[in-house]
């Protein structure tokens, strides 16, 4: 059960980060409009707020929108590329390509969704690789967040199911410590 609940809060939300953050990264290393340098400012900003600070508005927010005790707090954001190093990460990528490729799909008639789809993306294997492996590692080794997110038993990921090896005078160190290397061999090999 802890598992497949990990698994259902990593997944999607691997996903949701390397698309929306992939599409975010594309618009602001690509288009030109207003205020584009003061946006991607404000998203350098961001990856100086620590979780800390933004944890009991946000908690608020999907408190009082209902979704607490759901894997929604983790998906939605995810799939809101809220990530400003990961969106960092796709925009200095996205500008190393040269512009001279797109330039040729517009003139044969592709339009901007199809490049990045169709050029862009197939070149950016490598980018949406390491995004990818950070929230994987991210998510799958996440505490804190199921701890505030997810009170009921049946919604525990492998992280809290840990804490069940602690009582209150004692710990449980040798099955523990046999958890804990189950636990980390999916994110040890897909790093490898």
């Amino acid at each position: 059960m802890a598992l497949a609940n990990t698994l259902k809060i990593t997944i999607p939300s691997v996903i949701g980060q390397v698309v929306s953050c992939a599409l975010v990264g594309y618009g602001l290393a690509r288009f030109k409009f207003p205020g584009r340098d003061a946006l991607f400012i404000l998203v350098l900003a961001t990856m100086m707020l620590p979780g800390q600070v933004t944890l009991i508005p946000t908690y608020i927010i999907f408190s009082k929108l209902g979704l607490t005790d759901s894997f929604w707090p983790f998906w939605l954001p995810a799939w809101l590329a809220t990530s400003g190093f990961n969106i960092f990460l796709f925009r200095q990528f996205f500008m190393g390509i040269p512009s001279e490729l797109e330039d040729a799909a517009n003139i044969d008639g592709a339009g901007a969704f199809a490049v990045f789809i169709r050029i862009v993306l197939p070149l950016s294997k490598a980018v949406m690789a390491a995004v990818a492996l950070f929230a994987f590692m991210h998510y799958w080794n996440d505490f804190f967040g199921p701890l505030i997110y997810l009170p009921s038993q049946e919604n525990k990921t492998l992280q809290l199911m840990l804490m069940n090896f602690q009582q209150f005078y004692t710990t449980d160190w040798g099955p523990m410590m046999a958890a804990m290397v189950v636990i980390s061999l999916p994110p040890l090999l897909i790093f490898f």
